[in-house]
């Protein structure tokens, strides 16, 4: 598990370091990280070709310190200074007593497009929008060469993601003192992240990662007294004539998500009994049993017994995982909103589910599912390629996805089925919540690669589009995988 912290908070943390220590120390040991981290990416920088695209703020400068000590390593090093009367002085002039290239961003087009590597020192964080010229031509140049970002890629906003123009698609990403939002939120955009540390103290996190090792150590296993019913039963409320996959999926993700015991109510449940028959499948919810908690949503329908079966699972005041078509449900109608409120509770919307209950989700996905969260009184997983699970007290976890593999139909009724499971085998909404993401979007992954065989992982083979019902299939490998990192005597 690790944190990220905004820009103001690093630039805080910065402040007091860069009163106290000799100038330029704190930029050149953030340049020396840099340096150990392009040296390890090009294996040797004898007679390689690195260029840094040099603006005028402090990244510009680590990036002259670096190219500086690059240059001393036998590297032929060019910096292309996009505004040369404001390139860092000190750190430029270190540069050229290496006997580093300087050359206007004019005439570099080719030289970059040449190199090795490119280091991108353009902007940092307090960088706003996309690249505008010369930079954005110097960036479209280096498609096909290998770029490093220094801190972030340049035009991504350092705490939303976002990218409104030209921005770097970074191979590497070295940061400096601590991750930001920008390095979950904009995965794809960073390639694989190197922390350098500088000796920032920070403080609590503004948002959390959780990682396999995370969620393994909290996954529930049954011990040697359990039976099926201390492990945790879950109820399914999913599908209907219209939707009955989403019943299939739902149930059968619970299913194997954990051991104990499953209970499914509503129309679908011939089907779900047809394709599994452990699960114990009623028609209605009075004849369910007693449940832990409960999944309620996917594929139920928005009319009147889409709502009734909403409101039957929450009378039954256990937690639940809320999906789907009961968002849409709760969306509109305030008695139902407040019936949830302060309750053990679990919203799972896409962008457009958000938008209905919460209003648009913007550009900051952060602070709109803190804002959900708090006005709603529940937790809220928000999903999307990083997805953002908060809870009302504004605790707030981010999984970062470098592919989109679960962007498929019905992978979200997969989700709120494993969610189920975990809330009623225990876990407090957050955890629940956050570890289901990850197993999910490990499932996903697994499923597109190809479940591995009995000698080894699948994730080095190429990837395909896999379907909800691959990816349902492989949420048993997922689960060893974390239990692996979480609790090595498991293996």
């Amino acid at each position: 598990m690790y944190g990220v912290w905004t820009a103001d908070r690093i630039r805080a943390a910065e402040r007091p370091l860069l009163d106290r220590l000799p100038q330029d120390a704190l930029m050149r040991r953030a340049a020396h990280g840099l340096t150990v981290a392009v040296r390890r990416f090009l294996v040797s920088t004898t007679g390689r070709r690195v260029v840094l695209l040099v603006g005028a703020g402090d990244n510009g400068g680590d990036a002259l310190w670096a190219g500086a000590e690059l240059r001393r390593s036998g590297a032929a090093v060019t910096a292309v200074l996009l505004a040369p009367e404001r390139a860092h002085a000190t750190g430029l002039a270190a540069f050229r007593r290496a006997r580093g290239r300087v050359v206007d961003a004019s005439a570099a087009l080719e030289i970059v497009r040449s190199a090795d590597v490119v280091v991108d020192g353009i902007v940092g964080i307090s960088g706003r929008g996309g690249l505008r010229p010369p930079a954005d031509a110097l960036v479209a140049a280096a498609a096909g060469v290998p770029v490093v970002a220094v801190d972030l890629p340049s035009g991504v906003d350092a705490d939303t993601g976002l990218v409104e123009g030209t921005a770097v698609d970074a191979a590497l990403t070295v940061t400096f003192g601590a991750r930001k939002p920008v390095h979950v939120l904009a995965a794809p955009r960073c390639g694989p992240v190197e922390l350098v540390d500088i000796g920032l103290d920070l403080g609590e996190p503004d948002a959390w990662v959780l990682e396999a090792a995370d969620v393994g150590a909290r996954w529930p296993i049954p011990g040697p007294a359990d039976d099926k019913y201390t492990q945790g039963v879950v109820g399914i409320a999913a599908g209907s004539a219209t939707y009955p996959g989403a019943a299939v999926l739902a149930a059968g993700a619970a299913t194997l998500a954990t051991s104990g015991m499953v209970r499914f109510a509503g129309s679908a449940a011939d089907g779900v009994r047809a394709r599994w028959p452990e699960i114990v499948a009623t028609d209605t919810i009075d004849e369910a049993g007693r449940t832990q908690a409960w999944t309620v949503g996917p594929g139920i329908g928005t009319d009147d017994a889409g709502r009734a079966l909403l409101e039957a699972v929450l009378a039954r005041d256990v937690p639940v995982c809320v999906d789907a078509d009961a968002i849409t449900l709760l969306a509109g109608d305030k008695a139902l909103r407040d019936a949830v409120r302060g309750r053990p509770i679990v919203l799972t919307p896409h962008a457009g589910e958000f938008a209905r209950i919460a209003g648009e989700v913007g550009a900051d996905r952060i602070g709109a599912a803190r804002r959900a969260a708090a006005e709603l009184g529940v937790t809220v997983l928000l999903k999307g390629n990083a997805t953002v699970v908060a809870d009302p007290s504004g605790r707030t976890l981010v999984h970062p996805s470098t592919d989109a593999w679960a962007a498929t139909a019905g992978s979200g009724d997969v989700l709120s089925g494993i969610l189920g499971a975990l809330l009623a085998a225990g876990l407090e909404p957050w955890w629940a919540a956050g570890c289901a993401a990850h197993v999910h979007a490990l499932a996903a992954s697994l499923a597109a690669h190809g479940l591995p065989g009995p000698a080894g992982s699948a994730l080095g083979r190429p990837g395909v589009p896999a379907s909800a019902s691959a990816l349902q299939a492989a949420v048993p490998e997922a689960i060893r995988r974390v239990r692996e990192a979480g609790c090595p005597q498991a293996r």
